[in-house]
């Protein structure tokens, strides 16, 4: 049985946003007395033998999504959990919590405030809420189908009609590991009025909130994408595949305030 988009009542997606706070306040417990501390930095690709070069864990990214996975289990123990740490834990409830508990882990062993912690519910064919805490700043973005919040503030994109005009980001030229997708990418690029590197998943909140127009990534997993696809929705915007399809299973992805510069951005990224 899979849900429909409709088949959580707003007062179900109410409580269970209220729930989601709940889980990035354990989380912003966790993470924070580990920021900009001397702590010790893992490999996985080291400790579990993969292939992806150097990809960093520390206890701060354990130790969040531990917490976050025991409310979890506690009070909705039927729901499904899908996290970057500890993997997959399949739900009697279509219900599925998808976790980043430190998306930009770079960001956060170098002491930058650009990472936060993703987390979204996908209620069978979407995520329906995402929640993307910065605990450092005390930012909290939230979206789900009745818009984006920074806190009480509502969210909302900027125009923007095409790419000459648009403020574009991405985390690093590094992460297109292929010849064609670094040459998708410098087309958009060489395009643009302005790029910037870095912001991880901050970056997506700066373009549900009006400040950066186009993220271009690939390479991402579901949790990384998942819980950022309500917030730029709720305020307005576009995430789609390179291809214009669903980008909820990570990949490559693009996000948008203008659906004039959406389009543009695809063309390019497909020409």
């Amino acid at each position: 049985m899979t849900l429909s988009p409709k088949s959580l009542d707003q007062d179900m997606i109410e409580t269970l946003t209220a729930f989601a706070g709940r889980l990035a306040d354990a989380s912003r417990a966790v993470i924070l007395p580990y920021f900009r501390t001397v702590m010790p930095v893992d490999d996985k690709a080291d400790l579990w033998g993969g292939a992806k070069g150097y990809d960093p864990v520390t206890e701060a990214d354990r130790g969040a999504e531990a917490a976050i996975r025991a409310l979890i289990e506690a009070d909705y123990p039927d729901h499904g959990i899908l996290g970057e740490e500890y993997g997959k834990k399949q739900g009697a409830s279509p219900l599925t919590w998808v976790l980043d508990p430190i998306d930009g882990t770079r960001a956060f062993i170098t002491g930058l405030p650009t990472w936060g912690t993703l987390i979204a519910l996908n209620d069978g064919r979407q995520p329906v809420i995402g929640v993307m805490d910065q605990p450092f700043t005390g930012e909290r973005y939230v979206g789900t189908e009745a818009g984006a919040f920074l806190g009480q503030r509502k969210l909302s994109v900027r125009a923007c009609p095409g790419i000459a005009h648009a403020r574009l980001m991405t985390t690093s030229p590094h992460l297109f590991r292929t010849v064609e997708s670094l040459a998708a990418f410098t087309r958009v690029a060489d395009k643009a009025q302005m790029v910037r590197y870095g912001g991880d998943c901050y970056a997506y909140a700066m373009v549900a909130s009006g400040h950066v127009d186009a993220v271009i990534e690939t390479n991402l997993e579901p949790y990384d994408i998942q819980a950022l696809i309500p917030i730029v929705r709720g305020a307005g915007g576009q995430v789609t595949s390179w291809t214009g399809g669903d980008a909820q299973d990570g990949g490559s992805v693009v996000a948008t305030g203008d659906r004039r510069l959406h389009e543009e951005i695809l063309a390019l990224l497909n020409g």
